[in-house]
């Protein structure tokens, strides 16, 4: 009597194939290819070929891949034609149909469920906006899927707060090598395990090894295909693809490991800001991560969505996104979509990685001119310079060794469709942002410029013809340049009237967005105590949404803050030189 209560729940193609009459041949399945193969008579042959696209083979077969979608309606078709089920394969079916089932009664579910969720208290540190509540809703509902928020939007806290919300831990956190420090900080300050920090695990290396125990595990792009055989059979409950257009190319060793990772898990998330509907191959090849043939196969995929077999542009891309959110595969909200919500100007400090070598190699001769100040004691005033070259050479040596990573962020910004401003205080700094950023074909206003290059940038970045402009932190003042979306500090001036003043390029009369201002921190260096000498702690997640400006301090607290910081270096420099004495 319970088992007819539950089947009168399922739709009506889900019900159990009857054998009665005729049957019209077998269903079995194919372990090797993993699809399920129909061979019987031709009246059934021919019509699941017509009915299921990329079905064929030869005459009497036709095979098709083992995903719940498919699997329901392999079973609509056997209420016409029944089939006889191989006896060694009638578990298996009965599992993929009730995963059909279950599917099905999800979908239905989710149009039911309220639109907004919190975590569970005491597992999240942070309050969720109501558009990132609806947002947690929806991928609580939809155990595969993408989170395609518009950059600036939150979707890292909202995947946090998804596994705060559904412990499915241990997790694996898949993500591109320049945002891996920011997802650890993020982790950590948001999530709640066992009343505690969650335990996180980096993965180093292209050589597998015994990890140790963890509730979240960390592992980046480049390094997925040394990893292909051993973590999908590491028992991940949850996988969250960041930037998972990183896998919109097939046919790579990444995009075939991410695809045997996907496989093993309940619960996969990609998340990106940019989703790309109307090339298919790329749509095709990320969805297809996240949900096997959800989409078909590659060949009836691009018969009908796009122009013909093997064409790569799809015909209605709002079609195509359409179906997806209403298969609960898509769920994307736009800063305009949720502009009532934001304040006009918010602030993220953003952890970002370094060069480490490369810092080191810099800081050598700063290091000598410390161990300079340390024992030569010079006067007030020769102090006072040897002092500020060692202020100069250590925020140089943090502005290259990070360099290169704050351009793999702004242009992760830039392929989003951002207009961004990058600002940074040395030469050197910005004459990597040329190199690395060049495809972009950035204008540059730096204080070498002359007067009319300087207004030629300024009309290249206002009309659109160019969506990047590199700016001097002190060569900011009186620029108009509210057409930009983001502003990002790739370096850090000591007195925070120096960052107000660059915001305010943006933040302007006639600026109708919601200005998304990114502090780029590296681990080592001068960032973190210039990050304090601003007022900008590395943000709670109110502060990542709040609108409250860091103080305004004169140029004497700026100098003060920078003194400090120094003394700080010397004090580490005459313990280090100690801890050598005492050896």
């Amino acid at each position: 009597m319970e088992e007819n209560r539950s089947a009168d729940k399922w739709p009506a193609y889900l019900r159990d194939a009857e054998k009665t009459g005729h049957i019209y041949g077998t269903l079995s399945y194919n372990r090797r290819s993993r699809c399920w193969t129909i061979k019987g008579e031709p009246c059934v042959t021919e019509m699941a070929k017509r009915l299921f696209p990329g079905s064929e083979r030869r005459r009497g077969e036709a095979r098709f891949t083992a995903n719940r979608r498919i699997v329901g309606e392999v079973n609509w078709l056997m209420l016409r034609y029944p089939l006889e089920i191989a006896a060694r394969d009638r578990a298996l079916w009965d599992k993929a149909l009730a995963g059909a089932r279950e599917h099905a009664l999800r979908r239905e579910a989710a149009e039911k469920l309220p639109v907004r969720a919190n975590p569970p208290e005491g597992t999240f540190c942070g309050a969720l906006r109501e558009f990132q509540k609806e947002g947690l809703s929806f991928l609580m509902a939809n155990e595969r899927t993408l989170l395609a928020d518009e950059m600036g939007l939150g979707k890292t806290v909202q995947a946090l707060a998804m596994l705060a919300a559904t412990g499915d831990m241990p997790a694996l956190l898949v993500v591109p090598p320049h945002l891996m420090r920011n997802w650890e900080s993020e982790a950590s300050r948001f999530l709640r395990v066992r009343g505690g920090a969650p335990r996180i695990h980096v993965i180093r290396g292209l050589k597998p090894y015994a990890l140790p125990e963890a509730d979240l595990y960390m592992i980046h792009y480049l390094l997925l295909r040394g990893w292909k055989n051993v973590l999908p059979e590491m028992g991940f409950r949850a996988v969250i693809f960041d930037e998972i257009q990183e896998l919109r190319h097939a046919g790579t060793e990444k995009y075939s490991a991410a695809s045997l990772l996907a496989e093993k898990c309940e619960r996969v998330i990609g998340l990106s800001g940019t989703p790309i509907y109307n090339r298919g191959a790329e749509i095709w090849n990320v969805v297809n991560i996240l949900d096997f043939h959800c989409l078909g196969d590659w060949e009836s995929f691009t018969r009908e969505w796009c122009d013909g077999y093997g064409n790569h542009i799809v015909r209605d891309p709002a079609l195509l996104g359409a179906h997806l959110r209403r298969e609960g595969l898509i769920l994307r909200r736009t800063k305009q979509d949720v502009l009532s919500e934001l304040p006009p100007k918010r602030r993220l400090v953003q952890e970002i990685d370094a060069d480490d070598r490369v810092y080191r190699e810099l800081m050598r001769p700063v290091m000598e001119l410390l161990g300079s100040l340390r024992e030569l004691h010079p006067d007030a005033k020769e102090r006072a310079l040897l002092e500020e070259r060692i202020s100069a050479g250590e925020r140089q040596a943090t502005g290259v060794a990070k360099a290169p990573f704050v351009a793999a962020f702004v242009r992760a910004l830039l392929d989003g469709g951002e207009k961004v401003l990058l600002f940074a205080h040395h030469h050197a700094v910005m004459d990597i942002y040329k190199k690395e950023l060049s495809s972009y074909k950035p204008v540059f206003i730096t204080g070498r410029e002359s007067t009319a290059k300087k207004e030629e940038a300024v009309t290249r970045f206002m009309s659109g013809e160019r969506n990047l402009c590199v700016i001097s932190l002190r060569a900011a003042s009186g620029l108009n340049l509210q057409r930009a979306s983001c502003v990002v500090f790739g370096e850090l001036d000591w007195s925070p009237a120096v960052h107000s003043q660059a915001e305010d390029r943006a933040h302007r009369m006639g600026q109708q967005d919601s200005i998304l201002c990114y502090y780029l921190v590296a681990p080592q260096g001068s960032d973190r105590d210039m990050q304090d000498a601003l007022g900008l702690k590395v943000s709670q997640f109110v502060q990542l949404m709040g609108d409250g400006s860091p103080e305004m301090a004169d140029v004497q607290k700026a100098q003060r803050a920078a003194k400090k910081h120094i003394e700080r270096m010397l004090a580490c420099h005459e313990a280090a030189g100690k801890g050598k004495d005492a050896e």
